[in-house]
């Protein structure tokens, strides 16, 4: 393989899929990035057996061929390379040479037959959207997903697609996020998979337009999230999601509105006293007021602010950090609480509209 391209395109390119590179690997090859040049383009791709990371940049390849290169080493270089242009030069006994300006390297590199070959997608409903969509939808879910791997399809985001709607929901066993969205589609075919929370981290990641389109292809097994000059392909969770609209309770005794920025204050100094996550944050709704309290080995906090509130007084205690990331999910200025007795649910709702809704379970006091 010979090829020359641009230094900064191709450190970019590198250090993208970089994040796909498996750490530490039975399989050796998957630490490092696989190269293929043919047809004026270069294609990079990192894969850790799980989730596989795809660049594809212009090159001038006046020999076609392909390599693995070790990922932290060629980045590394990329990154410090003195010109704008770099050739590199890979001959039969996987040595690459990396020459740009003055400077040249050497590496030992590994052949391309050992890297494994990615998931294919054949057979698979497309959906296309803006990317800025999607990355609120995920950041606005994602917060939510379990770290436990008792049930493994919970550590991903469930897609719901269908009736005009796309629907992402999280759960932990403490709390559920759902995001929705209004789409456009002419495929009318109602869609359920889960996505892996390491998946979606990286569209996350991505540095683009936030109008740029991002189309999902969604198979039985993986899918692939593409872009232009990029893609994402990953593993689907499999399993039996929760049935999460059992938990969602049909009326509540009480809605309060209320600001969310006061009201993540209000709860962050009442927590500043709590130093394991057992002890719960005390809060108590009456007469127009939110009234917070803790009570901790350290000693006990208080505070108050005011809200709208119709309904019945109501106490109930809840987890500090999961209601802070509910509502600094949220991204609005003020937004609807409703709750019922002191064992049932906190619900946290847009003022209008229903675009959001997460419910974190009580926690006894």
């Amino acid at each position: 393989m010979k090829i020359i391209c641009n230094t900064s395109v191709l450190a970019e390119a590198c250090n993208i899929v970089q994040r796909g590179v498996s750490q530490k690997s039975t399989i050796p090859a998957t630490e490092g990035i696989f190269m293929q040049a043919k047809n004026s383009r270069l294609t990079l791709t990192g894969y850790d057996l799980e989730v596989g990371s795809v660049a594809t940049i212009d090159a001038e390849v006046s020999a076609q061929g392909k390599i693995v290169l070790n990922a932290k080493n060629l980045c590394d270089i990329l990154r410090m390379l003195p010109d704008d242009v770099v050739s590199i030069d890979c001959d039969e006994r996987n040595i690459s040479k990396i020459k740009s300006g003055e400077t040249e390297y050497s590496l030992i590199g590994t052949s391309a037959d050992d890297y494994p070959e990615l998931p294919s997608v054949n057979k698979y409903t497309s959906i296309t959207l803006e990317l800025g969509t999607i990355k609120d939808m995920i950041k606005k879910t994602i917060f939510s997903v379990s770290t436990s791997e008792r049930n493994p399809v919970h550590t991903g985001v469930k897609f719901e697609i269908g009736d005009g709607l796309i629907v992402l929901v999280a759960v932990d066993g403490a709390r559920l996020a759902i995001r929705r969205e209004v789409i456009e589609r002419e495929d009318e075919a109602i869609l359920n998979f889960v996505v892996p929370a390491k998946t979606l981290n990286e569209i996350l990641k991505l540095n683009a337009d936030d109008e740029a389109e991002i189309e999902i292809l969604v198979g039985d097994r993986h899918l692939i999230f593409r872009m232009e000059n990029y893609e994402i392909i990953s593993r689907l969770l499999e399993g039996n999601f929760i049935n999460y609209k059992s938990a969602i309770p049909m009326t509540s005794s009480t809605q309060v509105l209320a600001n969310t920025r006061r009201l993540i204050e209000c709860i962050e100094r009442t927590s500043l006293i709590i130093t394991d996550r057992s002890s719960p944050v005390r809060l108590v709704v009456e007469d127009g007021v939110m009234k917070f309290s803790s009570v901790t080995a350290i000693g006990t906090a208080t505070d108050k602010m005011p809200a709208e509130v119709e309904g019945s007084k109501v106490e109930v205690g809840f987890n500090n950090r999961f209601l802070i990331d509910a509502l600094k999910a949220t991204e609005q200025e003020e937004i609807k609480m409703e709750f019922g007795s002191s064992n049932q649910p906190i619900i946290i709702k847009p003022v209008e509209g229903d675009s959001f809704f997460y419910l974190v379970l009580p926690v006894r006091i």
